[in-house]
Parts: C-alpha cells; sequence; structure tokens
C-alpha cells in the first residue's frame, strides 16, 4: 500500500520537538512547543490536579460511557468560567456545551458542525495564526480567508488592518478569532477593541468562532473573557473551543469543551440536538477523566481557590522570564529593542529572530524555536535564561 506513497512532512512544531528529544546537547532548551515548563524544565501536574484525582480515586464506582456531550455538570462550570457567574447567557439558556477531545477536538467538532449548515462558507483566520488552524478547517471541507493582525514593523496589533479586512468579510462566513494570547504572536486585542469587532460581525452578518486555549495566560480568568464578553451582549450566533490543556495541566487527558451560542434558548436546543449528532460520528463520547478533574476541581471551592492561586503562579512566571529575557538581551547589548515582549501576553511571542538565527540557535547552541521565530517563553528558565540570552546574542552578532 505505502510503496509508492512519499511520506508525509513532520508536523512543524511537534517534529521540532521530536528533534529535540533525540538532542544530545545537555545544554539544549525547547522553546517551541507550546507546554508550560517550571523553574526546573518539568511539565507540573498541579496540586489542585492531584487532589481531585485523589477523590476520584476513591470514590469512583463505573467506568461507563458518558452522555454524548459529556457530564452536564462540566458543561455548567465551563459556562460559569466562559461567561462569568450571573451571566445573562447562562441564566437564558442561550449556550450549549459539550465536552470535547482536547482544545483542537473541539474545533474540529465546530468546524463539522458548520459544514453540515454553512456548506459555502469561508473560514477566514489572522496573519499570522497556528499552524493548526488551517489544517483543521481545511480538513473540515473549508476554503481559508486571511485578515490583517500581526503588525511587524510595530511588534503589535495592526488594529486598523484588522477592522479593514473584518468589514470585508462576506454575510454567512466564520472568522476564528483568539480569544486571548493569541498564538503564535502574544498580542491581544483589549476590551473595546473586541467590542468594535462583535459590532462589525453583528453588521456585517458573518459568525464568529473564538479559539479559548489560554484562559487564565493572560491577565487573569475573568480579564481574558473580554471578547466572549463583547459577542455575548451582542446576541449574536458564535462558537467557543476551549482548552484545559494549559490552565489546568492536562495536557495528556485532552479535555475541552465546544460551546455553541445562539441569541435564544429554543435556537440552543436545536443547536445542542446537531451537535451531539455531529460528536456522535466522530468519537461517539468524550474521555471521562480529565472532564471530571475539571469538573471536581471547579465544583469544590477549596481546590477552586487552589488553582486560582496556581494559575497565578505559572502566569507571573511566564511574565517574570519575559522580563528577564528583555533585561538579558539589553545587557548584552544586543542590537534593537526587544521591549515589546514584555507587553505580549500568554506563553508566546514573535521575538523577531529570522529563519537564520533560528537555524543558527538550533544548530550551533541545541535551542529550538519556531520557523518564524515564535518563541515559547515557559521554556525559559532562570538556570537557562543567562545560556539562551548569550545564544542570541552570538547569533544577531555574526
Amino acid at each position: 500500500m505505502w510503496q509508492n506513497v512519499v511520506a508525509a512532512p513532520a508536523d512543524s512544531i511537534l517534529g521540532l520537538t521530536d528533534a529535540f528529544r533525540a538532542d544530545t546537547n545537555p545544554h539544549k532548551v525547547n522553546l517551541g512547543v507550546g507546554v508550560y515548563k517550571d523553574e526546573a524544565g518539568r511539565t507540573p501536574i498541579l496540586q489542585c490536579v492531584k487532589a481531585a484525582e485523589k477523590l476520584l480515586l476513591e470514590g469512583e464506582s463505573s467506568k461507563t460511557y458518558l452522555p454524548i456531550s459529556g457530564d452536564p455538570r462540566f458543561a455548567a462550570l465551563v459556562q460559569e468560567l466562559l461567561f462569568g457567574e450571573g451571566s445573562e447567557v447562562i441564566a437564558s439558556g442561550r449556550a450549549a456545551t459539550a465536552h470535547a477531545p482536547g482544545g483542537t477536538g473541539a474545533l474540529r467538532v465546530g468546524g463539522d458542525l458548520l459544514k453540515k449548515f454553512r456548506p459555502e462558507a469561508r473560514v477566514w483566520v489572522s496573519r499570522p495564526t497556528w499552524a493548526n488552524h488551517k489544517g483543521v478547517f481545511t480538513t473540515a471541507g473549508f476554503p481559508l480567508g486571511e485578515y490583517a493582525y500581526y503588525d511587524p514593523a510595530s511588534r503589535g496589533l495592526d488594529f486598523a488592518g484588522m477592522v479593514a479586512d473584518l468589514e470585508k468579510v462576506p454575510a454567512g462566513d466564520i472568522v476564528l478569532l483568539h480569544a486571548c494570547c493569541h498564538n503564535p504572536s502574544g498580542v491581544d486585542l483589549n476590551p473595546q477593541q473586541w467590542r468594535q469587532v462583535a459590532k462589525i460581525a453583528a453588521d456585517k452578518g458573518w459568525m464568529a468562532f473564538l479559539d479559548f486555549a489560554y484562559q487564565g495566560f493572560g491577565e487573569g480568568v475573568a480579564e481574558d473573557r473580554a471578547g466572549i464578553v463583547a459577542f455575548a451582549e451582542a446576541g449574536l450566533d458564535f462558537f467557543v473551543a476551549s482548552s484545559f490543556s494549559k490552565n489546568f495541566g492536562l495536557y495528556n487527558e485532552r479535555t475541552g469543551a465546544i460551546t455553541v451560542v445562539s441569541p435564544s434558548a429554543a435556537e440552543t436546543v436545536v443547536a445542542m440536538s446537531h451537535l451531539k449528532s455531529t460528536i456522535r460520528v466522530i468519537y461517539s463520547n468524550p474521555p471521562a477523566h480529565g472532564g471530571l478533574v475539571v469538573t471536581t476541581v471547579l465544583g469544590d471551592s477549596g481546590l477552586r481557590a487552589q488553582w486560582l492561586e496556581e494559575l497565578a503562579a505559572m502566569r507571573e512566571r511566564i511574565k517574570a522570564m519575559r522580563t528577564l529575557l528583555v533585561e538579558g538581551l539589553a545587557k548584552r547589548g544586543v542590537p534593537g529593542d526587544f521591549s515589546f515582549i514584555t507587553s505580549q501576553r500568554g506563553m508566546f511571542s514573535f521575538s523577531g529572530l529570522s529563519d537564520e538565527v533560528v537555524q543558527w540557535l538550533r544548530r550551533e547552541k541545541s535551542i529550538y524555536v519556531v520557523a518564524g521565530g515564535r518563541i515559547n517563553l515557559a521554556g525559559l528558565t532562570r538556570g537557562n535564561i543567562d545560556y539562551v540570552c548569550e545564544a542570541i546574542a552570538q547569533a544577531l552578532e555574526g
């Protein structure tokens, strides 16, 4: 079967991790894949997660299937995270939420559902965007378009270009938006800009699909939902794909959710029926463990408070690494102003490093950076920051 078939290319990010693992240099540093690392360079299991798993192990009595859409308690708690306690969306029953296998699974479920009812639509993604966004939606059968987002000259948001492009998106099309901690740039919209984008969607008739993979990694759980709130207050149809890989550290549990918001509760009932029929033919029902962990943590006031503390510690560590990187480069007289890195949010930054520099860092110093210069700040530690700064200085000098 495979004799005359060309091998598929390695994933641009996960393939980098494979190369990193095979590297024997004891000083190697992985700044590629989007996984949180602590000061010891490990991806930790949160203490609140450990406590929740202990409770689950002691009380578990069955491994039977979950409902197609997952545990209703999970859905209710996810909606509370998305919209906030006392939200009108929740009170009026305008949201339908299903447990999905990770944020990627949520995106694909949403893509397949939209393809049923908007088969002629185009999906618009930011320029740039997470590479897998394009793969997920083209595989679901959608042609793609791009809208302006990141401005390489200012190292910030090209909001004027973004607005101009979004105003040209045809009615019925789908616009994929990063709810916070934009991947790969780390550049986000502020609440006022989010309200303006939601107004454009209402005026032009396109549908928003918000990818919410990093809630709590920007400014905080409540602050990071500004985009979700803006669309909710506009009373529009929209989709949200959320993930608990980063903010709960549940990477290998593949725990996420797909939420469909409608203008009325009656429409949401219809949306949920089609959401479940879409899930049924893809994976039938979701894996239980990660969702049960999230449900246990969020449903217990003590564990929830502990989670918020641990999440804040991760967020603040990444911010500290941003500052140390900027200070370390300045201390070494590296040409250029890298202060923009401290104004970005989340795990990622467009560092401004060229592909030639990226290749040199990997070849000469075993520092792994994604092509285009995107770096994962969580891969930096106080133990490797000087090595990385020295290497970048050498690369730019050469």
